[in-house]
């Protein structure tokens, strides 16, 4: 049985354009650049640099963009083309001053091509004789090095490998014999199996001597109690002094963990961090610009503006013609769209990174991480008027150039807490302090998470020792054992 009944229901929907607009805003700059060229190359009713006609000031008119264009069937009685010829005045946009300087312009640093890690060792190899087993097992070898160059798989994984998939039928001792000789390429310590065989291969290397032999008993053989760092156990084992035992160590601390990290010529993706915005300080005052980069001249073409002119001047108005007014409109619908969801793009980081600024003044100013103040995304996005998510896209992608460095603009955001005067402090803050007394901490004797948070205390901030481990860790610091020193 059909029945009716009326149903209230409260919902929210983002228009195609807000989407695309949120998208916009978490760009940075580089992807930016990219999204606008893609911009660019699809739509030829937008075009950028300077526009220099007169007569084509305001080819596109201030009409609010429809966003039923794309669900409803356009008829071109509905069009205006008044509306897309108007040029009685100049929109703002034309007259709008980019946050930049001519002079800031980004100037791209070319960086010089090279060979990969892999193809380094295998030019090595041609120096070694080796018969072809020999070098289809070497090449082999080297494929299977990393890069930081090691070798993770074990060798009998290795071997069978070799006969399913290269047709070299051996034994796991040849692959071995062959794997001494890639282990003698440079860097030293490259194709090694485990941390311990990659520095005993780069001890092997040096000069003999005696803290060199005692550094590579002490890793053959104790390799567990060293990395504890359990220096009296080594002490007492290998019957040495304490101070033949620093040599030792010494010795070790000057090897590289990561011999294929070392070879400058690898090919790896080079990351460069353009930052979106800079903070300089003028005459005592913290002066927030926009990388010039983020605001690029457009305007919609006037060619597309000539063709809805000649055909609002024809008498007789052909089927193709309709059709052809119809792709214009959408064309320069959405180049309207585009260089206004720029405009709103600009508006929104300049805004949201200065209210970040004024927030953060006191540190901008000294650039002491103590100053930090305690900031949510919350606190930013309502000085704004503006959704939380707005802020989260422009803090976690965007990088802004200060007097102190190129930093992440996310990690100007801290939790707060209370300190003994019941003032609100940023967790950046203790972190910072931590920090510093880590550093200064006898080395000998280093500070235990418990000692940390007495200290702590003692100036002001009342954390458990918990706490601190948490703060410990997020720092990248080790345990109190871990950071003992001879």
């Amino acid at each position: 049985m059909l029945k009716q009944h009326l149903q209230f229901k409260l919902s929210q929907k983002l228009s195609p354009q807000q989407i695309q607009l949120m998208k916009l805003i978490q760009l940075p700059t580089q992807a930016f650049e990219q999204r606008l060229k893609q911009e660019l190359e699809e739509n030829p009713a937008l075009e950028s640099g300077k526009d220099k006609s007169d007569e084509f000031n305001d080819e596109y008119g201030d009409d609010a963009f429809d966003d039923s264009v794309d669900n409803e069937s356009i008829s071109t009685e509905d069009i205006n083309i008044d509306d897309y010829l108007s040029d009685d005045e100049i929109p703002d946009y034309r007259t709008h001053a980019n946050n930049y300087s001519s002079d800031d312009e980004e100037k791209s640093v070319p960086y010089a091509a090279g060979i990969s890690f892999n193809q380094y060792l295998l030019n090595q190899l041609t120096t070694v004789y080796l018969d072809d087993e020999e070098w289809g097992i070497a090449e082999f070898l080297v494929g299977s090095v990393d890069e930081s160059g090691y070798i993770r798989r074990p060798l009998s994984d290795i071997t069978d490998d070799l006969a399913f998939t290269q047709n070299i039928y051996t034994e796991e001792s040849v692959v071995e014999k062959v794997l001494k000789t890639v282990q003698e390429l440079d860097p030293p310590g490259v194709a090694a199996r485990s941390l311990e065989e990659c520095l005993v291969l780069q001890l092997r290397r040096k000069n003999s001597s005696p803290e060199v032999e005692l550094a590579i008993e002490i890793l053959e053989k104790s390799f567990e109690q060293f990395s504890k760092k359990h220096y009296k156990k080594l002490i007492q084992k290998f019957d040495v002094s304490e101070e033949e035992l620093k040599e030792a160590i010494s010795e070790i601390e000057k090897l590289n963990p990561k011999p294929g990290g070392s070879y400058s010529g690898n090919n790896r993706i080079v990351e460069h961090v353009v930052p979106d915005f800079s903070i300089k300080i003028v005459d005592g005052e913290l002066d927030l610009t926009l990388n010039g980069r983020n605001a690029p001249e457009l305007h919609v073409s006037k060619d597309y503006s000539n063709m809805l002119k000649g055909y609002k001047e024809a008498k007789e108005k052909s089927k193709q013609q309709k059709d052809t007014v119809l792709f214009i409109k959408q064309k320069l619908d959405a180049a309207k769209w585009f260089i206004d969801a720029i405009k709103q793009r600009q508006q929104t980081l300049f805004v949201t990174m200065s209210t970040i600024m004024n927030h953060q003044q006191e540190y901008f100013l000294t650039g002491d991480e103590r100053k930090l103040k305690p900031m949510i995304l919350k606190d930013i996005a309502d000085k704004i008027e503006m959704d939380v998510s707005t802020v989260s896209r422009v803090a976690n992608s965007k990088y802004v150039d200060t007097p102190y460095g190129t930093k992440l603009i996310k990690e100007f955001f801290s939790e707060s807490m209370k300190n003994e005067q019941g003032e609100d402090v940023s967790t950046r803050e203790i972190k910072k302090i931590l920090e510093t007394l880590i550093r200064d901490e006898l080395k000998k004797k280093p500070l235990t998470d418990d000692k940390l948070a007495k200290m702590l205390k003692e100036k002001g901030y009342p954390i458990a020792r918990r706490t601190v481990a948490k703060y410990r860790e997020q720092l990248g610091i080790p345990v109190a054992r871990l950071r003992k020193e001879i």
